[in-house]
């Protein structure tokens, strides 16, 4: 083996969301990096320079918790241990873990104590972002505390004679500010040269497609999204238009007037190779009556498969010739319980049983599966896409089917602890907070959440104040994952949830809301200012029996992690104004959420 091949770190995985991150940014930072499992044979972690053990799902406490090789810390590599690792680490080297007093998701403030090693180049006061329930109570034999914050007086911990490192928080993802040079300095301390190139990945990609797809030709279906648009231009371009066939299929669930911009599009950059299926009246037959937010994403899944075998009939295609593409990405791999130990967090479309066994099939190539969204905007403008639509916010599979929210109409009882709860945690806030009957998704210690949102109103938002209650709100409070700051409630908080699934008077009114929000960022120009802007559509009727509305603005890199972002006080009140004028529409809210511990769409 050449010294360059000595030259590589290995990430164990627990099952974290964020274990494929962490060996992405390795790379990025020069140095060659492979993820494998927790259990790995020791004697295998010998060729590499250094081990990362990765977040996960479970409590160390559990009885069937994942754990490591005690052996691996004896063939002399440094290891760093985060999150979940970190508590591995220390439990198995014998410290102590308990339940923490506070949880902790988001960020946090760190005081770094000592700068050096792991820490090294840091200064006294750190950003960090946190995600964990429990913690560190006694260090084991030889370690010492690096850096502490409020709640976690073991945020960071070494033993810096073995050169082993723990990190409670996560270095990985952008929202700690330093992560990346927090890992720079793992990979000085394993002695890496930081000589990997990545130049040639178009044609590490290139030659798996090939591999991958032989004899066969291509069949895509493309949404006219960011990760769609890429895979299709980069199977023309491999395969050449002659083995490639995309599909944009109309389930009813798109944007306003998304299906022809679409094929506007690829027409006019040559793409003749793209048919269009309306579907809408199928999707929408397939969906009605239903309410539980995984039943539609696997029913809007299944019909995406079942449109395609319509389509091939109707095209005269041999089904054995061809291949299915996905231009699936690595965030969806993951919240779909993409690796052993991780959670499912929500079922994406592109997910579903039928697409995972033809997986098993080997009938699917998705040559962006292992790429985040940042990395796939680059690899976009390398092959020429327009940067306004490689910069598009990103769009979800099941498009408007998952920010429609439904229910079947059965009433919701608020545990007046809870709320007494709520009340006490935003006492001297200068707002009133109220618990919301419905439930959305949210991701929490790498764990999948379905609770409740918690309605925050007052005149005027501080929306520094309001980050600072979200945050404390969700750390305290199990049953709610999300903060919602009401724009025009004016002290009005009583809400009823109603009953409301996937109609296409639902629809059109959300197409109708998401289009003036739209409209006012790019006239603000604020559109390239933010990474995504969902709008969701609540079956929750105010006392006008008019349904309400959240404004979800966000800012991200990978969409691993993501903040909520405040807009002009302008473009507010122009989306008030506007979107209240829409029949049906009522109360107006803004998500103040966080990911985690709220994912960013809601279901």
């Amino acid at each position: 083996m050449t010294e360059q091949g000595l030259e590589k770190i290995a990430v164990l995985d627990f099952g974290g969301q964020y274990s494929h991150l962490i060996a992405n940014r390795i790379r990025r930072l020069g140095v060659y990096s492979e993820i494998l499992p927790c259990d790995v044979q020791t004697s295998r972690l010998k060729e590499f320079r250094g081990i990362i053990l990765s977040g996960g799902p479970r409590s160390v406490l559990e009885n069937e918790s994942p754990v490591i090789d005690p052996g691996l810390i004896d063939i002399g590599i440094p290891v760093l241990g985060l999150c979940y690792g970190h508590q591995v680490l220390a439990r198995t080297l014998g410290g102590k873990i308990c339940r923490g007093k506070f949880r902790e998701y988001g960020r946090a403030a760190m005081s770094v104590l000592k700068a050096v090693d792991i820490l090294a180049g840091l200064s006294e006061n750190e950003q960090i972002w946190m995600s964990h329930g429990d913690s560190v109570e006694m260090l084991p034999s030889g370690f010492e505390i690096l850096a502490t914050t409020e709640n976690c007086p073991t945020a960071a911990v070494g033993d810096r004679k073995r050169q082993i490192f723990g990190l409670q928080f996560h270095p990985e993802v952008t929202d700690t500010p330093n992560g990346m040079k927090i890992l720079g300095n793992f990979i000085d301390i394993c002695k890496c040269s930081r000589a990997w190139n990545s130049d040639a990945f178009i044609e590490q990609i290139e030659s798996e497609i090939r591999d991958r797809c032989g004899d066969k030709k291509v069949f895509l279906l493309v949404s006219g999204g960011v990760d769609s648009t890429v895979a299709f231009t980069l199977l023309n371009k491999i395969l050449g238009p002659q083995k490639v066939l995309g599909l944009h299929i109309d389930n009813g669930l798109m944007r306003h007037q998304e299906s022809s911009a679409v094929l506007q599009y690829m027409h006019e950059n040559g793409y003749d190779n793209l048919k269009i299926e309306d579907a809408s009246q199928d999707f929408l037959t397939a969906l009605d009556g239903v309410s539980d937010p995984e039943q539609k994403r696997a029913i809007i899944g299944k019909m995406f498969i079942t449109v395609k075998e319509k389509a091939f009939e109707k095209l005269g295609l041999n089904s054995d010739e061809w291949i299915l593409a996905q231009g699936t990405i690595y965030p969806d791999m993951i919240e779909s319980a993409g690796t052993t130990h991780s959670d499912k967090i929500k079922t994406h479309h592109n997910r579903v049983d039928v697409i995972l066994e033809l997986i098993e099939k080997g009938l699917v190539v998705e040559p962006l599966a292992q790429l985040y969204k940042d990395e796939v905007r680059e690899l976009g403008e390398a092959l020429g896409i327009p940067k306004s639509l490689v910069w598009r916010h990103p769009f979800p599979g099941p498009g408007l089917g998952v920010r429609t929210l439904c229910s079947d109409g059965a009433q919701v009882v608020i545990s007046q602890q809870d709320q007494d709860q709520l009340e006490n945690i935003t006492a001297d806030s200068g707002y009133s907070a109220s618990i919301l009957p419905i439930r959305s998704v949210g991701v929490q210690g790498d764990e999948r959440t379905y609770a409740y949102p918690a309605l925050i109103c007052g005149e005027k938002p501080d929306w520094t104040a309001l980050e600072s209650i979200s945050t404390r709100i969700t750390n305290n409070l199990k049953s709610v994952n999300r903060v919602i700051y009401g724009l025009n409630t004016q002290g009005n908080n009583q809400y009823k949830l109603h009953k409301a699934y996937l109609t296409r008077e639902r629809l059109d009114k959300l197409r109708s809301v998401d289009k003036v929000v739209t409209e006012a960022l790019h006239k603000s120009g604020e559109y390239g200012e933010i990474w995504q802007m969902p709008v969701v559509l609540l079956p929750l009727i105010n006392q006008s029996g008019e349904e309400c509305v959240v404004l979800r603005p966000i800012v991200s890199q990978e969409a691993m992690t993501a903040r909520f972002v405040p807009l002009a006080q302008e473009t507010l009140e122009t989306i008030l104004n506007n979107a209240s004028a829409i029949k049906g529409i009522g109360d107006i809210f803004f998500d103040i959420t966080h990911k985690p511990p709220a994912t960013i769409e809601w279901e």
